[in-house]
């Protein structure tokens, strides 16, 4: 069996003010000529199709049209679970009505697991998927438990999974959470405090292939068949360096066998770019760029207005940065009100000088703002 796992679409994201629904659209109608192509046996979304539980209009637009064609005219069962981000009352609405079309829409987690049976040329594979469940809300699933964090929560969750799992066949768990071991991004939004937040993935002993969602950057956990396919896009300059795309696993006689890591071309690129400003200039000139940007610009010196400037040839730059500023541990250091009575504001002056340039006041540099200083004395003198 051919499994096409992936997770975090976040439809309807905005990064740094910027919306992304032309960039998501794009992606879509790749993942919409791979399926037409390479059409697997089960096409899963591990949580988070949205970015937000109440998504815009365009979002909801994207999402009817993609699994429109994938369901209905490609004919490719489709499992869908609700993340954190997703509202996950409105995403089950209808879901039994979908169920007979092949669309299987898991909003909540129920105290009774749904089970989805798929067969392939070796027999049955059971699907089960289980969407993101805080510990309050698992809690109100089994009363009388004592369920203080995610990872309690999720083992009351599988062990009714194994209730009724049939003996010796073979199992697919998609869910979404944070399983413990895997590496974040900025655009994840928190699930909680502290380690309350995290699963282990020993809780997960016994399935054939585990597909999560909730971190964005492709992963394994724990075994090599617990996996996150991370997300559609990059969606943080923290993700930068990611190669993001989908997994695609398959299923042999005995259980997982094999998977591989398939990449999507981007509209635009989500890049970091470091360099003097002027020297920006000049490249934008010969090889303007349509990427969304962070910019550090090296410069100690003034810039005047250099974002609209460099906006001329980078249309996309979502932020720019001095490194003088950026640098961990500069201008962090803390300095009581008193001190600065102490102080002259020559020294003070030369002190913030050397924080923000790292370097020290020059003697010709130290005469101009002496001048600066006078003038300024002398004229309030005379008003």
């Amino acid at each position: 069996m051919r499994i096409l796992h992936t997770a975090d679409w976040h439809l309807g994201r905005i990064f740094n003010k910027q919306y992304l629904t032309e960039d998501q659209h794009h992606i879509l109608k790749q993942l919409e000529r791979y399926l037409e192509q390479t059409p697997p046996d089960v096409l899963i979304i591990a949580g988070d199709v949205y970015d937000r539980s109440i998504p815009p209009e365009e979002a909801i637009s994207l999402l009817d049209s993609f699994l429109s064609k994938v369901v209905l005219k490609l004919n490719i069962p489709t499992i869908l679970v609700g993340g954190n981000h997703d509202g996950q009352e409105r995403i089950n609405f209808g879901s039994r009505l979908m169920e007979n079309a092949g669309l299987y829409v898991v909003g909540q987690a129920t105290v009774k697991p749904v089970q989805i049976c798929i067969d392939d040329e070796y027999g049955p594979v059971y699907f089960y998927p289980v969407p993101y469940a805080t510990p309050i809300a698992c809690r109100d699933l089994f009363p009388g438990e004592e369920i203080k964090t995610h990872h309690d929560g999720m083992a009351k969750l599988l062990d009714t999974i194994r209730v009724i799992h049939p003996e010796k066949k073979r199992s697919v768990l998609i869910n979404h959470s944070f399983v413990a071991g895997g590496e974040e991004t900025d655009s994840e939004r928190l699930l909680g405090v502290g380690g309350a937040t995290v699963v282990s993935p020993n809780l997960f002993e016994g399935f054939d292939y585990v597909a999560l969602g909730h971190l964005h950057r492709p992963q394994q956990v724990g075994g090599e068949q617990i996996r996150y396919s991370g997300s559609l896009l990059k969606y943080s300059f923290s993700e930068a360096e990611h190669t993001k795309g989908m997994t695609l696993v398959d299923l042999d006689a005995e259980g997982f066998s094999t998977h591989s890591q398939i990449s999507f071309s981007p509209l635009r690129e989500v890049r970091r770019v470091e360099g003097y400003f002027t020297e920006l200039l000049e490249a934008g000139q010969i090889l303007p760029s349509d990427d969304y940007l962070q910019v550090t610009l090296l410069d100690k010196g003034a810039i005047l207005d250099p974002l609209p400037r460099l906006r001329e040839f980078y249309p996309n730059i979502l932020e720019v940065r001095r490194k003088i500023f950026a640098e961990p541990g500069r201008l962090d250091t803390p300095v009581k009100a008193s001190d600065f009575k102490l102080r002259s504001v020559e020294d003070l002056f030369a002190d913030f000088f050397s924080q923000v340039t790292d370097a020290e006041l020059s003697q010709d540099q130290v005469a101009a703002f002496a001048r600066v200083i006078n003038e300024g004395q002398s004229n309030e003198e005379n008003n």
